[in-house]
């Protein structure tokens, strides 16, 4: 392979693509997005023994054993301070936790955390021109009550 800084954008792209397509044949990524998200469901499910669920899904990513519906989010960051995608409908109580990963550069887990659905209000936002809540979490966030640090679960 050549050197990624002597790639045209056109070339670079095209391997994006190719990467993409070699994860979906993996079952590590659902779709041609930003893979982060895909990549941390994969991630999460396989390692809490987690039921994947489809795109079809709307409020919730994955099941367990006992029913609980899980929304998943990953992003990839170095701020102290972390915005995740929206989370739409959070008053229709389609999910009973929230599980926000964040990665760093390398991919490595920084912090992930277990959130009830009663506490995600304490770090979400609504914004408008989304209609969702935009969930923000910091280190601090697995002091609050409802939140619970699974680092060392998905590492």
């Amino acid at each position: 392979m050549k050197n990624l800084s002597e790639m045209s954008a056109v070339e670079l792209l095209r391997t994006h693509n190719e990467i993409i397509a070699e994860l979906r044949c993996r079952g590590v990524v659902k779709t041609k997005n930003n893979p982060i998200g895909d990549y941390t469901e994969w991630l999460v499910c396989n390692r809490l023994g987690l039921e994947m669920q489809g795109n079809s899904q709307s409020a919730f990513d994955a099941i367990d054993q006992q029913g609980n519906r899980y929304q998943i989010k990953g992003r990839c960051s170095s701020a102290n301070s972390v915005q995740f995608s929206s989370i739409r409908n959070l008053k229709q109580n389609g999910f009973d936790f929230v599980i926000a990963v964040i990665f760093d550069e390398e991919f490595a887990i920084r912090l992930a955390v277990k959130i009830s659905h009663e506490a995600v209000p304490k770090f979400a936002r609504f914004q408008a021109h989304t209609n969702g809540h935009n969930l923000i979490l910091t280190r601090e966030a697995v002091e609050r009550d409802g939140v619970e640090d699974i680092t060392h679960s998905l590492s």
